[in-house]
């Protein structure tokens, strides 16, 4: 029997958290047809907190963006496995959009960005190769440093 992002994730140490609801007027996941749209997710506790805060660059460190961005990417399968049952049921990630809150200055968000792009990679196995964009910005919700997005195609 061959093994399942499941068996990957209890491997790994990772156990999903129930997610927090959301901050406003929006679908966490939408359905249309085999491609499911996941809203922004952010390093946020089961009971709403926030993890990492602030700016890479400007106080937040770049190891801290990974384990923010890596953080991001479990409340994403946590959504998916809430959404679709079993994680063996996801044929594809199709893309990943990485928001990282940064000084002007700062210029490693493909680097953050990885802390979500290995953990998919580890999870799903080729399933998980995603094109991505990473990228910028002034600030986020609740002063987070990251938000993540996908798109993921599943099986029908």
């Amino acid at each position: 029997m061959s093994e399942t992002p499941e068996d990957r994730l209890a491997a790994l140490g990772v156990e999903l958290p129930e997610l927090p609801s959301a901050l406003a007027n929006y679908l966490p996941i939408l359905r249309a047809g085999e491609m499911l749209y996941l809203s922004g997710q952010l390093p946020r506790r089961a009971d709403g907190s926030f993890v990492y805060v602030g700016k890479l660059g400007g106080g937040v460190s770049l190891d801290d963006g990974v384990l923010a961005a890596r953080m991001c990417a479990v409340n994403i399968i946590s959504l998916l496995k809430a959404t679709v049952g079993e994680l063996s049921r996801v044929e594809r990630v199709v893309k990943l959009g990485v928001f990282v809150a940064s000084v002007p200055e700062f210029v490693e968000q493909p680097v953050v960005a990885n802390g979500a792009s290995d953990l998919v990679g580890e999870v799903f196995g080729e399933r998980g190769a995603h094109a991505r964009t990473a990228v910028g910005v002034v600030s986020l919700p609740g002063d987070a440093c990251v938000e993540i997005d996908a798109t993921v195609l599943v099986k029908p």
